[in-house]
């Protein structure tokens, strides 16, 4: 009888030993899962996006989000990983460059909000001005389509080119060139990241850069560049999210932290006009 008692008690002990377990294994899955929740992984270009992502950091601590930055080196992977999940968001493009991809992709991409804008410049080693290059004079530029018409936009508010009337200036492409008065010669065949390496080889009479790879390469956009893009483009660039993730909480936070006093004020100290924060 003795047994019998000892082995219940034995038994509801076991029981009770049993729930509690899996009570704590299920506390321990939750807090898992609200750690999860408040984890925000968002791939970047090194300079300037994943510099300011960097700085943003503590605001966001602050709200109890903690920013995971993964940088890239090209603008092809960003998109890729995030379609996979791999994460929450990218910031490192513009809008006619994400409109781009997906067409050319499928992406199911939006833009949660504008951040910056970086003035694409006109680099030579061998002209200090646009209107010291030569007749027939080689200009590099990127091979992403997107930058075209941005670059040709540019030349033609500095007076060297005239695009065709009527043309969308953001789709333009060298073949809508309709005035070209010193036979400037376009070279279209290049990464945008390799066009440093070609400015700092004398390659070209002049190239295009974007202000991203020309300050991770530790030159001034301000200094260096012959000309620069005014700073009223309307090629801000974005935090990009999977379509229905714009009204996420932690998204929303993100962008209200990227476009806080704080954060603009930060930007134009710390680039000089290189990078300009996007009008709120």
């Amino acid at each position: 009888m003795k047994k019998l008692v000892f082995g219940s008690f034995a038994a509801v002990l076991a029981l009770s030993a049993c729930g509690a377990e899996e009570e704590t294994s299920n506390g321990d899955a939750g807090s898992e899962s609200e750690a999860e929740s408040s984890t925000l992984t968002v791939g970047a270009s090194n300079v300037p996006h994943a510099i300011i992502l960097e700085q943003a950091k503590p605001l966001l601590e602050e709200q109890g989000i903690e920013l995971v930055v993964e940088t890239y080196q090209d603008y092809i992977l960003p998109n890729q990983d995030l379609e996979s999940g791999d994460l929450d968001a990218n910031y490192f493009q513009h809008v006619p460059y994400l409109d781009s991809q997906i067409a050319d992709h499928g992406y199911d991409f939006v833009s949660a909000g504008g951040i910056h804008i970086e003035p694409i410049g006109v680099y030579s080693q061998d002209y200090a001005s646009l209107e010291e290059l030569p007749n027939d004079a080689t200009i590099l530029m990127s091979n992403s389509i997107a930058d075209h018409g941005r670059i040709l936009s540019m030349l033609e508010a500095e007076g060297l080119i005239t695009l065709e009337e009527g043309i969308e200036k953001t789709a333009a492409e060298t073949s809508d060139i309709v005035d070209n008065e010193k036979n400037l010669q376009f070279d279209t065949e290049y990464e945008a990241a390799l066009l440093v390496q070609m400015y700092e080889a004398g390659e070209g009479d002049a190239v295009l850069i974007n202000s991203n790879y020309a300050i991770d390469a530790g030159l001034s956009p301000m200094d260096d560049a012959i000309a620069l893009e005014s700073s009223d483009s309307p090629y801000a660039n974005i935090i990009a999210v999977q379509s229905g993730n714009e009204d996420n909480e932690n998204i929303q936070a993100l962008v209200e932290a990227l476009t806080s006093q704080e954060i603009q004020d930060f930007i134009l100290e710390e680039w000089s006009g290189a990078v300009v924060p996007v009008e709120q």
